[in-house]
């Protein structure tokens, strides 16, 4: 199976930055696209950034010019730089990661989530 590992969520001011980890463990024979979702208490989980294997990006528009988004594919990590946060950030951060196993062929999979809360 493919697990999917979050880190480096944690208690930030306004206007302050974190840098959000993820790797993907197991029999992964490729990762096509990595990317980070955030749900926020009482709200849906929305996308935030996605990043292709050939190194494309797309960013929900409140997040532009605030975030990004990266890869390593030898190691099969995303990570995900957060500057400027405010309250509205405040969510649990989960990786997303569309990989093809070496048995089971393609699937999404989810890391537990890290939070990230933005208070002063």
């Amino acid at each position: 199976q493919v697990r999917v590992v979050e880190s480096g969520g944690g208690l930030v001011q306004p206007g302050g930055s974190l840098r959000l980890a993820c790797a993907a463990y197991g029999s992964i024979y490729s990762i096509y696209t990595m990317g980070w979702y955030r749900q926020a208490p009482g709200k849906q989980r929305e996308l935030v950034t996605t990043i292709t294997r050939d190194f494309n990006t797309n960013y929900a528009d409140s997040v532009k010019g605030r975030f990004s988004i990266s890869r390593d594919n030898a190691k099969n990590t995303v990570s995900l730089q957060v500057n400027s946060l405010n309250a509205e950030d405040t969510a649990v951060y989960y990786c997303n990661v569309d990989a093809v196993s070496q048995f089971r062929g393609g699937a999404e999979y989810w890391g537990q989530g890290t939070q990230v809360t933005v208070s002063s």
